[in-house]
């Protein structure tokens, strides 16, 4: 999508947005799914997320005060940005070709090849991070939106009627609760994938693991096959409990279903089976609707072939196990979508019966089955392609039920959008209907002991116990919008009723002394509330709780910040998250808060004063405060009285930034600040800047063009772009200057990335010699050209230029062919550098490269050194903030 047709993003005071789907899956699975080359990939929208107006009339407080808004803050497209902001992360890892199957898996090899350093990881963020934080309470914060405390998305949930509880997450891997709930433990970490698709207990008690998230947002990376845990209760994941070869392996799994003494999985690459009596033996291909883009086909290489074969759940008739339909399609459509079931043994598309049921291409799209116990009953969740295209409400098609309890129908539609919206629903006064996301947020599941009692979960959290004919909002979007609700921080959550995150993905019912609860995981994590809890009067659930104890760490990282805190003694230690907004640690907590909500970008914290903050949004959208946006609440009858200040530059108003834009301050003056959109920019007033007209624009990269990364040292000023950004036509280049204007330039590289050059991917992140500002490191995104078949690919994913960025040396030597996202020099002269697969080390003299730490296989995007330089802090996207000190490294 072009920046001309883009709505800019809210930049003034707001209630962020918590239903960004552009929910990113760093783990060690398989390569993303590209989506600048999915069919209909540029109108599908990518997360509803909007924001709940405070208006006046709709809080209790006598003094409340409507925030300030400009016309940036009007509804427009946010959904089709959220989208961009996906594309991209998957952009840096596909420009500028199509990647091979098999990448991750080669890299996660050969790293854990590499020798390793001494010393641990510390994890900083294994602690509970309230999102409705108290200190934290203004028009910037989602505190008192009511979903409590979060942490990273939950990609799957089961549960049995021990008390065990199975936690399955977006990039973090797979979580044990024994208790119901709560002190939880990892256990897949052994695994070669932390991204979770599916997560199922079958008759025997086994615990089956379908790696590779599978709700189809463009950065949600794939898998390395299925697992088996024998004993879940003891027992953790291991690669000797592998399914089969390696034939699932990159590819994403939506379902994991049991029947006739079979699994069957629904994958990216069609339905899969095996048998269920022992795990060794290939998977059967059952069926692939184009199998010329499978793997080894004639068309494996075609920009479209990761679309063209994915299916997304399968319902096999309880009375006849040998009687099975497949749902089968692209949530944006495809002539291949549809449903399918075996007649006189082929697969055969079902053209009528179904009943209310769509049956045509144009209806089907993402579709998710639920059983009741009994056989008696088949439920259905199907999001409509065409409804995605042409209803900017929702692309929901419907909730549908089989009363006959076989999934051929005829299926009668029990619910729809509109429905729901009058349900309870919090979604209408944020301007969106249920099901917007449908394509991504969906969940579905029958109470074991009544057949006619149903969770439904889309952006919300829905019930019905009669069938469908009546629901409830029992998870609403959030609380903003409610009669109940009051922003006076003296009223906490007012009358209002904890809620779940927004998001939905997981569902379990189990069972914990005795008693039914469902468990429901999404964008927030994991909670629960009583199988057949109690409602208030608008249907809203009063039970929920929220299962985010801090024992449990899958909060997914952009950023880190490290500054001193004066206050408390040690380091204030701030990040931006996926979902999450930003996160604040000081040194005395052990409660996390939040300031700033929806998505959190960059993040540039003062080392000398860990109260002075600088907090990206999306865009350049930039935040600062100099108190921790600590709020008394005193702003509520003086508005002057804020604490935080909207100061984004330029290029924010116009959309001419990367989704996740660079930030940067210089290493020797932290008051002098570089971002990066079309322009580079430059503000030298600190965080003493109260206006994004304080910004200067330094260089225009050019029309198209927009940078990926930004360095600055002792005034010198090195800046990364592409453009074009995906891989029709990818480009990249280094423009390099001064913090004064002159000097202005850009490097010439060459355009094929021949050996021992700068390749012709996305450049992600420079490292700067503090001692030495013509010294410089360049971290390269993407795969090199054994993996990648586009022009320019290279070889490489570490250079170094020691004359100011004129001539670039590879000196990756035995670093793993893996994405690379950010590096930093360290103190002694080393150099420590974040990729798709934890962190690695170069020893000052050396040449080679050991691992660092024992982290798991999840992917690092930003490295910051502590203040005194003695701690090395690693941004993970999916395992929290993790820190170690940097002479365990050498």
């Amino acid at each position: 999508m072009s920046a001309a047709t883009r709505t800019s993003p809210r930049t003034s005071a707001r209630r962020r947005r918590w239903l960004t789907a552009c929910a990113l899956t760093a783990s060690a699975a398989l390569v993303a799914l590209p989506a600048s080359a999915a069919p209909g990939g540029d109108n599908s929208p990518f997360g509803a997320r909007t924001l709940a107006r405070l208006a006046a009339q709709r809080t209790h407080s006598a003094h409340a005060v409507t925030p300030r808004l400009t016309a940036e803050d009007d509804d427009g497209n946010e959904a089709d940005e959220i989208a961009e902001g996906a594309d991209q992360y998957a952009e840096a890892r596909t420009s500028p070709g199509i990647v091979a199957p098999g990448a991750y898996g080669a890299a996660w090899q050969s790293l854990t090849n590499l020798p390793r350093t001494g010393g641990n990881w510390r994890d900083l963020t294994a602690l509970p991070y309230d999102s409705d934080d108290a200190r934290y309470r203004d028009f910037d914060s989602n505190s008192s939106g009511g979903s409590g405390r979060v942490t990273g998305r939950m990609a799957a949930m089961a549960a049995d009627d021990d008390g065990y509880v199975y936690a399955g997450s977006a990039g973090g891997g797979v979580w044990r609760s024994r208790s119901g709930g709560g002190h939880w433990q990892p256990v897949s970490d052994r695994l070669p994938s932390q991204s979770t698709g599916a997560l199922a207990l079958d008759g025997a008690g086994r615990l089956w693991l379908g790696t590779g998230e599978a709700t189809t947002n463009a950065d949600a990376y794939l898998g390395s096959g299925v697992y088996v845990l024998s004993d879940p209760h003891h027992g953790t994941f291991s690669t000797r409990g592998r399914v089969g070869g390696d034939e699932l392996e990159s590819t994403t799994i939506h379902e994991l279903r049991f029947g006739g003494g079979k699994v069957w999985a629904a994958t990216s690459e069609g339905v899969w089976s095996h048998s269920t009596k022992k795990i060794t033996g290939a998977w059967k291909l059952e069926f692939a609707p184009n199998p010329d883009y499978l793997p080894g086909g004639t068309k494996a290489n075609d920009p479209s072939a990761a679309y063209k074969n994915i299916a997304n759940d399968i319902a096999i008739d309880p009375k006849d196990p040998s009687k099975v339909v497949l749902a089968v399609g692209w949530r944006s459509g495809d002539d291949y979508n549809g449903f399918y079931t075996k007649v006189r043994g082929t697969w055969t598309r079902i053209t009528s019966g179904l009943g209310d049921l769509p049956s045509d291409a144009d209806g089907v799209g993402n579709v998710t089955f639920a059983r009741s116990a009994d056989g008696s009953r088949y439920y259905a969740i199907d999001q409509s392609p065409e409804q995605l295209h042409t209803n900017p409400d929702s692309g929901l098609e419907g909730i549908f039920v089989s009363k006959s309890g076989s999934p051929t129908g005829p299926w009668t539609k029990i619910a729809d959008y509109k429905g729901l919206a009058a349900s309870g629903s919090a979604l209408t006064s944020s301007g969106y209907m249920p099901g917007i996301q449908a394509w991504y947020n969906q969940f579905l599941t029958v109470d074991p002991s009544d057949a006619r009692h149903v969770y439904a979960g889309l952006e919300e959290v829905y019930e019905s116990k009669d069938g469908g004919d009546t629901w409830s909002t029992v998870g609403p979007y959030w609380n903003f919008g409610f009669s109940c609700w009051s922003i006076d921080p003296a009223k906490q959550t007012g009358d209002c009723n904890p809620t779940t995150h927004s998001d939905q993905h997981g569902v379990a019912i189990g069972r914990h002394h005795g008693k039914s609860f469902v468990y429901v995981g999404n964008d927030g994590g994991a909670y629960r509330r009583p199988v057949d809890g109690s409602q208030d009067s608008a249907g809203h659930a009063t039970d929920w709780t929220s299962l985010n104890d801090g024992t449990i760490d899958t909060l997914q990282y952009y950023s880190v910040g490290i500054g001193k805190d004066l206050a408390y003694g040690g380091d204030s230690v701030t990040g931006g998250l996926q979902d999450n907004g930003q996160s604040l640690l000081r040194g005395n907590d052990t409660v996390m808060g939040s300031n700033f909500g929806g998505d959190g970008g960059d993040t540039l914290t003062d080392p000398a004063d860990g109260c002075n903050m600088a907090e990206e949004y999306v865009y350049l959208a930039v935040q600062v405060t100099q108190n921790c946006a600590v709020n008394d609440g005193s702003w509520i009858t003086d508005p002057t009285k804020v604490t935080s200040y909207n100061v984004a530059p330029a290029d924010n108003t116009t959309s001419e930034a990367r989704f996740i834009a660079p930030l940067a301050a210089d290493m020797r003056s932290s008051s002098t600040w570089i971002a990066g959109g079309r322009h580079i920019w430059v503000q030298t007033h600190g965080y003493a800047i109260r206006s994004g007209t304080e910004w200067k624009s330094l260089y225009d990269l050019g029309a198209g063009r927009t940078a990926t990364a930004v360095a600055a040292s002792g005034g010198k000023v090195y800046a990364a772009w592409c453009g074009p950004c995906n891989n029709q036509g990818f480009a990249r280049g280094i423009a390099v200057g001064n913090a004064d204007g002159t000097g202005w330039h850009d490097i010439t590289l060459p355009a094929t990335g021949a050996d021992g050059t700068v390749p012709n991917r996305y450049l992600s992140g420079f490292a700067v010699d503090p001692h030495d500002a013509d010294h410089v490191y360049l971290a390269v995104n993407g795969f090199s050209r054994h993996w990648t078949e586009g022009p320019g690919a290279g070889v490489g994913h570490v250079f170094e230029s020691k004359d100011g960025g004129t001539t670039w040396k590879d000196i990756s030597a035995n670093l793993p062919d893996v994405p690379t996202n950010s590096a930093v020099v360290t103190p002694n002269g080393g150099l420590a550098v974040a990729t798709d697969l934890g962190v690695v080390y170069r020893a000052p003299g050396r040449t080679s490269w050991q691992r660092v730490g024992g982290l798991p296989a999840v992917a690092v995007l930003q490295l910051k050194l502590s203040p005194d330089g003695s701690t090395l802090y690693a941004a993970t996207h999916g395992r929290g903030i993790r820190a170690i000190k940097v002479r365990d490294c050498d």
